[in-house]
């Protein structure tokens, strides 16, 4: 017990209470992009497959890789003298989200579906960017055995985020039209930037080291920016393993995701009803399990809390078949969002502590944006044919397939543990895991 009580104490620690607010402004501007919005173009009269397309407007996310390189090294000009280096880019991304969110409300899906568009895909870009500079500022300011309680941390305000542009803008949508909804966004995306104006520059010795090299020649700035982060990770043994991973781990939770909103209206659930269990209990749900994940992950060590949050989470999904065929009981809908949360939770927490542990410090911000594209890859790409699924078949037989789709990433884990158990050891971040 004392060793349980210290998992969970670490998550009063100040640098983890910074990386949770920070976890809330990158969680706010996914809905507004995804869940969210699916509701708001179900509304719209658009088709399921046409929603489902749509989110492939999101794909910046697992493209973000690509200016990540620019994100890790250039200087933003007099800000990063001012502020320092991450906290000019976290500013700068906070700005454009402002903006984002702003003119996506201002759209209308129903008369001009093509503007709808365009600001989505530059909300998504600008909360991409965002994401590759939070990223960078939890790993940079966390020893590696506090990465459960970053993760952790992570996920609650991650979900808090959520929450507040899941429920809340539904809830607003309802009573004041989507326009004041997502101006409301913006609003709480400005008191984020307020907050980044008095949080500390991480301590990175090893980053801080690389940046401040003195770099004279082209080529030498082009292979320090973008080359030697991608040589540095394809030099692991194993590396095309790792990337298979991480983009069916979280598949099953894909493919529920993309047409989780669509599902709940179709059947008859209110955008109230949704906005309160789903997405305000729900949310609550999810941050109890991110932060038992977290200490799950402190105890025991990743790889074995990736196994067990992941079989968990595979299993939930089949909570939204007896949804499916119970229909718009609000009762049963607080047990399903009670089970498929917290173990979403759960799975979420162990898996940013694992893709946390994969990044060299020198390259912080370039190798998380590379591992955590493969997992918006996934949430994308691989379940952006989710809508032609649900247009074709039940939605018990719907979510069926989800919880079947999770099998490929657990089978996965189970052979990386068994046949790399050295490698395994060496992200084991615990010091408490006494068995």
């Amino acid at each position: 017990m004392q060793n349980w009580w210290r998992s969970v104490a670490v998550y009063g620690d100040r640098r983890v209470m910074v990386i949770l607010v920070q976890g809330f402004a990158s969680g706010l501007p996914l809905p507004l992009v995804y869940a969210t919005l699916s509701a708001w173009l179900t509304e719209a009269s658009l088709s399921k497959t046409a929603i489902g397309l749509f989110s492939w407007a999101s794909t910046v996310y697992a493209l973000k890789f690509l200016w990540s390189p620019v994100v890790d090294h250039i200087r933003i000009p007099l800000l990063t003298s001012w502020l320092g280096r991450r906290k000019s880019w976290m500013l700068v991304s906070q700005i454009a989200l402002i903006v984002a969110m702003t003119g996506l409300g201002s759209s209308d899906p129903a008369t001009y579906l093509w503007g709808t568009a365009a600001w989505t895909v530059a909300l998504a870009f600008a909360s991409a960017t965002q994401d590759i500079v939070i990223d960078a500022y939890r790993i940079e300011s966390l020893e590696q055995d506090m990465a459960g309680a970053g993760a952790g941390g992570t996920v609650l305000g991650y979900r808090i985020g959520m929450m507040a542009s899941g429920a809340g803008a539904l809830i607003l949508a309802d009573a004041f039209g989507w326009q004041v909804a997502y101006a409301s966004m913006a609003a709480l995306m400005a008191g984020c930037f307020l907050f980044t104006l008095f949080v500390p520059e991480p301590e990175s010795p090893q980053g801080r080291m690389r940046q401040e090299r003195h770099v004279t020649q082209n080529s030498d700035w082009m292979y320090d920016t973008v080359i030697a982060p991608f040589a540095d990770f394809i030099r692991r043994e194993n590396w095309v393993l790792v990337l298979l991973f991480i983009a069916f781990y979280k598949y099953g939770d894909a493919l529920l995701g993309v047409m989780a909103n669509p599902f709940y209206i179709d059947i008859g659930f209110t955008k109230t009803d949704i906005g309160v269990v789903s997405k305000t209990y729900g949310v609550v749900m999810t941050i109890a399990g991110g932060l038992i994940g977290g200490a799950i992950v402190l105890r025991y060590g990743i790889m074995r809390a990736l196994l067990l949050c992941g079989v968990l989470q595979a299993a939930s999904n089949l909570v939204f078949v007896a949804q499916a065929l119970i229909g718009p009981s609000v009762p049963a809908l607080v047990v399903t969002i009670s089970v498929e949360n917290l173990t979403g939770g759960m799975g979420s927490a162990a898996f940013v502590a694992y893709l946390s542990s994969l990044t060299n410090v020198a390259y912080t911000a370039t190798q998380y944006a590379l591992v955590s594209s493969f997992m918006a890859f996934a949430r994308t790409f691989m379940a952006s044919g989710g809508g032609w699924l649900a247009d074709h078949v039940a939605w018990s037989t719907y979510f069926m397939i989800s919880t079947l789709a999770a099998i490929p990433g657990l089978v996965l884990l189970l052979w990386m543990m068994k046949a790399f158990p050295r490698q395994n050891s060496q992200i084991h971040v615990s010091a408490m895991a006494d068995d």
